[in-house]
């Protein structure tokens, strides 16, 4: 089983972020850096994905990344700078939609094109797995200052991780730091923070184990959720121990864009060479929506469960259309070392 079933595309559109002026100095502020090094980038036990093999070995060079998820506090303040109106404020375009689907596609009802985002809900029963829309809603004016709807607020929230971001928004915000988004390869080799061949940044123990080690689904997915991480939702960064480059919510918490492209072979393409820091393929395909770019997405989220999906897998791969935000959708920000 698998998350991509839980991420659908919101409008099939994208969104132009041209006019955000980017930042000419970064601030290094509350980011770490990582060293150079090469690694083994993919799974090598039985859990992985398809799409996770093989195993091939890679180099990266030594960049600097957000210690932490990007947080409401510090996307407020890209908001106030701007103006910048995310994905999930617009109401979508239907002349620009149509012209990414096929001809005669019929305009879906009017309550559907307004500003909207998907929200989680808990069932009240075990349900099949197969199907999302049983835990997911379109919510009118859900969005990242209302992350369950318009009768729901982020006051007193500012350290907790921005949600209902776009990959549009993310990289608008990226550029506008003067940083980028990471590379997979980049998020998996900080991830794994110089530990070799683990299952998790923290090693292999289950982490149903011991003490809570991420922010995860502990329960029955998607009805019973026991907390025993003492979070039913999004947890503020810096709730759980780093990794060993000090990288906090390498696991669980919210999935985290990247900036590659996303097709299910782009692994086996570098199987029989060392890959020096590779940027993805130059276009995405999914076989599962074939009409619809993806971009990666890493390191799973609070709804992440092993009956379910174990996104918190160091290697575990999903994907998203770029203009898709969702409640347990954040990001962090990358830059190259000067």
């Amino acid at each position: 089983m698998s998350c991509e079933s839980a991420l659908p595309s919101r409008f099939l559109t994208t969104k132009d972020t041209s006019n955000i002026s980017k930042s000419k100095t970064v601030s290094y502020e509350g980011m770490v850096q990582i060293p150079v090094g090469k690694f083994m980038m993919g799974a090598s036990d039985n859990e992985g994905r398809s799409d996770e093999y093989p195993q091939h070995r890679v180099k990266i060079s030594s960049f600097w990344m957000d210690a932490t998820e990007v947080t409401n506090a510090q996307f407020k303040k890209f908001v106030d700078a701007t103006g910048y109106i995310t994905t999930a404020e617009k109401k979508p375009d239907w002349e620009e939609i149509k012209k990414q689907l096929p001809v005669g596609t019929p305009k879906p009802d009017e309550s559907v094109l307004v500003a909207s985002s998907l929200v989680f809900t808990p069932t009240s029963k075990a349900v099949d797995l197969y199907d999302a829309s049983q835990w997911w809603s379109w919510i009118h004016d859900a969005d990242w200052k209302h992350p369950q709807g318009p009768a729901s607020s982020i006051k007193g929230k500012d350290n907790y991780p921005v949600v209902h971001i776009s990959w549009d928004d993310a990289n608008a915000y990226a550029n506008w730091m003067g940083k980028r988004l990471p590379t997979e390869a980049e998020w998996e080799y900080a991830a794994r923070g110089g530990l070799v061949d683990k299952k998790y940044f923290w090693g292999d123990e289950d982490p149903e184990k011991g003490q809570p080690k991420a922010n995860i689904w502990q329960g029955k997915f998607p009805y019973l959720n026991l907390a025993t991480d003492k979070f039913k939702g999004a947890a503020p960064v810096k709730s759980f121990v780093p990794n060993k480059f000090g990288l906090y919510d390498m696991a669980g918490n919210v999935w985290e864009w990247c900036s590659d492209w996303y097709t299910p072979d782009y692994y086996m393409k570098l199987d029989k060479t060392l890959s020096i820091n590779p940027k993805g393929p130059s276009k995405s395909y999914d076989p599962m929506e074939p009409s619809v770019a993806k971009k990666v997405i890493r390191g799973g989220s609070f709804l992440c469960n092993s009956s379910y999906c174990k996104g918190y897998r160091v290697t575990a791969r999903m994907k998203s259309s770029p203009d898709t935000g969702l409640e347990h959708t954040g990001f962090r920000c990358v830059a190259d070392v000067q």
